[in-house]
């Protein structure tokens, strides 16, 4: 009997190696995460030097991982170093966390607000003055006062309430929004495909954004962790005309981002509008509907569950609370169309139509999404946060609280989800050569809010002012000032007088000699008094500005008076 030939096992097919963007990535997330870093080592050192001690060993593990991303030579391998990094990250997180976490103004507001719900007090409507002060900073409003009340919904709040062991002050609050970010990074991280996992890293915990807010307290944190498993691979939403157990998922969550804080509300519409119209792409109309239908209604079971106990034990307190950031009126702030009324004219009796250019352009964009879904889809999680550029209150806040989202719907929801999605075409803007139409279109669509944000900007400051007596109790000090006041506007108005010395508004001067109201075309001299006392003057070259807001209608008037407040007395 010969012996047939030998058989040889296929040879293993090598791993390829990992692709060099997915190198680039996980190196930019590793270096991210040196951003701040130096401080909080600083702050140890002296302090607590255990917590120094582990953030010296974050060094070594970031080194470590920029040496392995670029020299592992298998996917696999690299996957690991992602995770390193991700670990390393939570790491540092927390180590700030330990070093800084009394928190702002919103995590004191939140951590009072679980005290007095732990107490069983009314949460909305209570002013709380002594939270503020000794460096915590103030939301003045253009009725000349402050904001002292809680204005979110209540799920921060309710998690904060288990955590109320950890301290005074902020502390609980920062707990919640810190270990919220952390967990939205993971999720985010572990919901990713594998090669972009280290961009989770890079944008929720790298660049000390992210960190920075939860440290603060910010409850948008806590909407944010919960936004995250909505938004990823949200165009799968109904698939089949089912919502399945993913979709109740998906709508529970953002039920309860909702009830977290307001900038969920802004979302919403965009994200139901494009799950329609993937689903009607999909379907067709009815199932498309139905499933919206139904997501709603789970996103509004939840969203009523959580406030629950508040509809039931201080309704109407609950109702303006949870509206208060749309109504109270706080004063013009940001980065947006307002700094031209704030630091490039002196000021507009029209403030309130950035209100109207946001709500505005807020229409105009969900409009554009559903004519040009298969185009602006992938920016649904963007288009909502532009608005917030022609609001009054246009703080960078708005935008980057949410830019993970921008990153899951890139990366989970692109173009090709889109593709057959239905739109709606009207004959006008249907068929080929039809580019010109649908341009005018959209230029139609944005024009109202461009013109109400132009009217506002080109409006008029209702009030001269100028400066004739000064009090200084030192030379470098101001006690009281004594103003001639013009109205030149047809409407009587309440002035609120502040000097403000760069891009924050400081406390209002107190009136100890004028009128309350003062007359169309009236003239009057007002009376001033510093808050605290006194006003210290800013070195030599600082710009010093009077401003009065008064409320109805909203306006606002500037003059500079560096000059006359330094070389008076």
């Amino acid at each position: 009997m010969v012996p047939g030939p030998r058989t040889q096992s296929a040879a293993p097919v090598p791993e390829a190696p990992p692709a060099q963007w997915h190198r680039v990535l996980t190196l930019l997330a590793d270096v991210g995460l040196l951003i701040g870093t130096r401080a909080v080592w600083t702050s140890a050192a002296s302090h607590r030097p255990a917590v120094a001690a582990v953030i010296s060993l974050c060094y070594a593990s970031i080194l470590a991982c920029g040496v392995l991303a670029l020299a592992v030579r298998r996917a696999r391998s690299l996957a690991r170093v992602d995770l390193c990094v991700l670990v390393t990250g939570v790491t540092l997180t927390l180590c700030s966390w330990i070093m800084l976490h009394n928190g702002s103004d919103e995590a004191l507001l939140t951590t009072q607000a679980a005290r007095e719900l732990a107490a069983g007090h009314l949460v909305y409507g209570q002013p709380w003055p002594w939270l503020f002060g000794h460096g915590v900073a103030l939301t003045p409003t253009v009725t000349g006062g402050y904001d002292f009340t809680y204005g979110y919904p209540p799920l921060a709040p309710l998690l904060t309430v288990p955590l109320l062991w950890l301290g005074h002050g902020g502390t609980p609050a920062t707990a919640v929004s810190t270990g919220a970010l952390i967990a939205g990074t993971v999720a985010l991280w572990w919901m990713l495909p594998a090669p972009w996992r280290s961009a989770a890293t890079l944008v929720c915990l790298g660049f000390g954004m992210l960190p920075s807010y939860g440290r603060l307290g910010y409850p948008a944190i806590v909407a944010l962790a919960l936004l995250v498993p909505v938004v990823v691979r949200w165009t799968r939403t109904g698939e089949g005309g089912r919502l399945g157990a993913a979709g109740l998922a998906r709508a529970a969550c953002l039920g309860a981002a909702c009830a977290a804080q307001q900038l969920p509300w802004f979302l919403a519409p965009f994200l139901l509008a494009g799950i329609y119209a993937v689903r009607r792409g999909e379907s067709g109309g009815r199932a498309a509907a139905l499933v919206v239908l139904r997501f709603s209604a789970a996103v509004a079971g939840v969203w009523l569950l959580v406030n629950a106990y508040f509809v039931v034990s201080e309704p109407g307190r609950w109702l303006t609370g949870i509206a208060l950031p749309l109504t109270q009126g706080a004063v013009l702030h940001g980065q947006g169309v307002v700094g031209i009324s704030l630091y490039l004219t002196n000021g507009s009796d029209r403030i309130d139509w950035y209100s109207h250019a946001s709500l505005l352009l807020l229409a105009g964009l969900l409009v554009l999404l559903v004519l040009f879904v298969r185009r602006l889809g992938p920016a649904a999680t963007v288009l909502p946060w532009c608005a917030f550029y022609l609001a009054t209150r246009s703080q960078d806040g708005y935008y980057l609280l949410m830019t993970p989202l921008w990153l899951a719907a890139a990366v989970t929801a692109p173009a090709s989800a889109f593709a057959g999605a239905w739109q709606p075409r009207p004959r006008p803007l249907s068929g080929p050569g039809r580019r010109p139409a649908r341009i005018a279109t959209t230029a139609l669509l944005l024009a109202p809010a461009l013109a109400c944000a132009a009217v506002a900007a080109t409006g008029t400051p209702p009030l001269r002012m100028r400066v004739a007596a000064v009090r200084h109790p030192t030379a470098a000090a101001v006690s009281r000032l004594a103003l001639q006041v013009t109205n030149v506007g047809d409407t009587a108005l309440a002035p609120h007088f502040t000097l403000t010395t760069g891009q924050g508004m400081d406390p209002y001067w107190r009136v100890v000699r004028g009128p309350r109201t003062l007359p169309a075309h009236g003239t009057a001299r007002y009376e001033l008094r510093a808050p605290g006392g006194r006003f210290l003057l800013p070195r030599p070259g600082v710009r010093i500005r009077l401003r009065a807001f008064t409320a109805s209608p909203q306006t606002l008037s500037s003059t500079d008076v560096q000059d006359a407040v330094r070389g008076a007395g």
